[in-house]
């Protein structure tokens, strides 16, 4: 019997459009002529120390257990999330990541007169909102690096919502739980999206998860995939009025969240050592990263509270993001998904200190060979 011929490979690579989020490796690494595992990633904002041993623990002890349905209630990860903030579980829900609870988010703030969105804003937020026909009206946030807390002062018609990120995405500033708390008064939903809250020490945080119970116009959203460095699982909750998780859960399909990612998510909540390390990495790192980016000449760093850093840039972001990745395989995030930013800006993700000084190096060696933006 005569073999089959092996097919032969395609001589070009498909070209794909470009992302709109970070950490498309297939992308970067289509433009770069490498594999993607080659890549050195700063567009996404994961936490650089890596899968925690607690999350591949349960997830090698649970294997045999996909065999079964998820428990759709989540109880054991609810229970370890309401240690957590303790709060009752009825006041929790979990979901497939926090971009799926944004989406039920949003389907909430579509049926108000119309949402305020603090710009530049996350991409997916706009998707969201989008989805369900909701009003939209910006609110453009002041882009000055010196400012250090921005006012909050929104006018608003009645009936209005509010979609806010805080820490902010992409500036990375931090607002005090004082300066947001106004704002449950003037508008009849807000939506807080903490994915990078949990970056800071507990003592930092400006969290407003303890009020849930006081005001029921008020979502909380989390993310488990950037802290942990569990984005491929997708685990994400919300805490709101349990009347409205209960309206959400009945909007989604069953079994939202996969069992891996439920067990995962139990162990890293309980893994002090893990939050503890990344604590102690990020404030050095990131200031590492600051001052180097400062040094640069035509880059312009804004101080930031999460894990990355917005820099305001004298060349075009896109070009600078083809050089980095074409010369050193390194990809940092353009900003063309923010229509306030485009080309004069980019954004990269704090990592390990001897990787943020490769990026150091190689912005310092690609900046001089790339023209000014208005040249």
């Amino acid at each position: 019997m005569q073999s089959r011929p092996t097919p032969a490979r395609p001589t070009t690579r498909p070209t794909q459009p470009r992302p709109t989020h970070g950490g498309n490796l297939t992308w970067a690494a289509s433009l770069a002529g490498c594999p993607p595992a080659d890549i050195l990633d700063f567009s996404a904002s994961i936490n650089p120390l890596g899968l925690p041993q607690s999350a591949v623990s349960a997830i090698q002890a649970n294997l045999g257990a996909l065999r079964d349905y998820p428990d759709p209630d989540y109880l054991t990860l609810r229970q370890a999330l309401s240690q957590q903030h303790d709060l009752p579980i009825e006041w929790i829900l979990p979901g497939n990541g926090a971009a799926e609870l944004l989406t039920w988010a949003g389907r909430e703030l579509a049926k108000l007169t119309a949402t305020y969105l603090l710009t530049p804003s996350f991409s997916d937020y706009l998707r969201a909102l989008s989805s369900f026909g909701a009003k939209i009206v910006r609110q453009p946030l002041k882009l000055d690096p010196s400012l250090a807390q921005p006012h909050l002062l929104i006018p608003a018609p009645p009936g209005s919502g509010l979609l806010l990120n805080n820490p902010h995405n992409p500036t990375g500033r931090l607002f005090s739980a004082k300066a947001v708390l106004p704002l449950l008064y003037q508008f009849a939903l807000v939506v807080i999206d903490e994915a990078f809250m949990d970056f800071l020490p507990p003592a930092e945080q400006q969290s407003l998860i303890h009020l849930v119970p006081k005001y029921p116009n008020l979502v909380i959203l989390r993310s488990l995939t950037k802290f942990y460095s569990l984005p491929g699982l997708r685990l994400g909750y919300a805490i709101a009025h349990p009347d409205r998780l209960n309206r959400w859960q009945t909007w989604r399909d069953p079994w939202s969240v996969n069992l891996l990612a439920a067990e995962a998510g139990v162990a890293v909540l309980q893994d002090r050592a893990f939050q503890q390390q990344t604590w102690d990495w990020l404030p050095p790192a990131r200031q590492q990263l600051f001052e180097g980016l400062a040094q640069l000449p035509g880059l312009q760093p804004f101080p930031g509270s999460a894990n990355f850093l917005l820099v305001q840039s004298q060349v075009a972001a896109s070009a600078l993001q083809q050089r980095l990745l074409c010369q050193d395989q390194i990809l940092i995030r353009d900003c063309l998904s923010f229509p306030e930013l485009g080309e004069a800006y980019f954004r990269v993700a704090v990592r390990r200190l001897s990787e943020n000084q490769r990026l150091l190096e190689a912005l310092a060696d690609s900046l001089p060979h790339l023209p000014p933006r208005n040249a």
